[in-house]
């Protein structure tokens, strides 16, 4: 391994582990409020439970993407020097904000775990809110900043200089709405299917039943409402992407050759030597209907845009396929599941429901790497979309592979502790958050 791929694959994992994390710590605090706001209105004892059992999971998965956060400031220095150089005073702001909304964040979870029959009972409430609402807000600073990545703006490149600098225009860059639109729904879908499922998990086992059931139902809803709004938030960021990054779209659809009533194509296997793909299944005029809502206008192909400045074709049609084969399962369960709420309400307490949710634990979390993957490979071989190729943004610093594996342990070790609590706090349950349960017995 050289330095060069050391250095992008330990940003590859440190990312793929911060988003999952960062994510359910983001959605989680909703369910929080909402089932906090339940007891509040009703005086159930068993949602003031849930509330208390999923506050202690935000808690531990806040300190998780937290530290998977800093870790990810300290590599882009270490490992993209000249990026940080050039690009650092253009769009530092997003980062400086998403400070502030992460010491908010901190301060209102803080306020939320040892506010209880202290504060009054609504501004309690608003605690647990807040810690949500800056969560979303964090993320979205953070996609802002990686969005300015995927459509510079903001300052003029000159002789190899940056200058005119407008830190309010790189921070609303073209790209910032869609791609902070997608990653939201995204992160509700995700991380609503995954609770869904552990909850339901625990329901097929008869283990505090109604205590599960409240907790799988507010889940269940929002992973469905979220699912549903997803492909259309998908389809505004492929517009987008058609728009300012022609070859990723390209890529994505292993679109080789411009050509009228161009075809949205599933599955298949990339011959980029020979410019083609073989066992797709080819849909003519769709594609060309999803960019410009029409059947014939001709879809820009790899073969407009040179050969040295196409992504790795292969690697972005297969994650490309994933999150479109994992988004549309997610939708047919959020179907279903309506079905269950609706007309077909004999289905609601089926096995087979809860079943369904348990296999769709992870699917929403592989559609979210496999976005990541689409949006991150397919910029390359550019880290400034246009401006600075990823090759020569990389220290000169040697050795790197060694780092790679020494953060790859680290995660490994804080992945296995993180699943060893969250075990543990659903073994709780009975003890310390369901009121009906003979061995309730909460410390005092």
């Amino acid at each position: 391994m050289n330095d060069f791929i050391a250095a992008r694959s330990q940003m590859a994992l440190s990312l793929a582990f911060h988003i999952i994390f960062s994510c359910i710590s983001m959605v989680m605090p909703f369910f929080m409020a909402i089932a906090h706001y339940k007891y509040l209105k009703s005086g159930d004892e068993s949602y003031k439970g849930l509330t208390k059992a999923w506050s202690k999971g935000v808690a531990i998965l806040f300190a998780t993407g937290a530290v998977s956060g800093t870790m990810l400031s300290f590599e882009l220095g270490l490992l993209f020097p000249k990026f940080m150089d050039h690009a650092g005073p253009i769009f530092g702001m997003p980062f400086s904000l998403e400070g502030t909304a992460f010491f908010i964040e901190a301060i209102a979870l803080g306020f939320f775990l040892y506010g209880w029959d202290k504060f009054n009972k609504w501004f309690h409430w608003f605690c647990g809110l807040l810690v949500g609402l800056m969560g979303v807000a964090s993320a979205i600073l953070v996609l802002a900043a990686n969005a300015w990545m995927n459509a510079p703006s903001g300052f003029n490149y000159i002789n190899g200089q940056y200058i005119n600098i407008d830190p309010w225009k790189a921070m609303f860059n073209a790209a910032w709405f869609e791609q902070a639109l997608h990653m939201t729904i995204a992160a509700f879908a995700a991380t609503g299917f995954a609770v869904a499922g552990l909850h339901a998990v625990m329901i097929l086992r008869k283990k505090n039943v109604s205590f599960h059931q409240k907790a799988f139902k507010i889940a269940a809803i929002v992973a469905v409402i979220a699912a549903l709004l997803e492909p259309l938030s998908g389809d505004r960021s492929a517009k987008d992407v058609a728009k300012r990054q022609p070859a990723k779209l390209a890529a994505m659809e292993a679109h080789f050759h411009t050509e009228p009533y161009t075809p949205f194509v599933i599955g298949g296997i990339p011959d980029v030597k020979n410019e083609t793909i073989h066992y797709a299944i080819k849909v003519p005029g769709v594609l060309s209907f999803l960019v410009y809502s029409d059947f014939k206008t001709p879809v820009e192909g790899l073969d407009k845009i040179p050969k040295e400045d196409w992504p790795p074709v292969p690697i972005v049609h297969y994650a490309f396929q994933t999150m479109i084969f994992f988004g549309v399962l997610m939708m047919l369960i959020a179907v279903i599941y309506i079905s269950s709420l609706t007309w077909k309400k004999n289905w609601k307490d089926k096995n087979w429901i809860y079943k369904m949710f348990i296999y769709a634990v992870p699917i929403g979390f592989i559609a979210i790497e496999a976005g990541w993957t689409v949006t991150e490979v397919g910029r390359q071989p550019w880290i400034i979309y246009g401006i600075m190729r990823t090759k020569d943004a990389v220290t000169p610093m040697p050795g790197l592979q060694y780092s790679f594996y020494l953060f790859s342990g680290v995660f490994v070790s804080l992945g296995a502790v993180i699943i060893m609590l969250l075990k543990r706090q659903i073994k709780m349950v009975p003890k310390l958050y369901d009121t009906t349960d003979p061995n309730y017995s909460p410390k005092k």
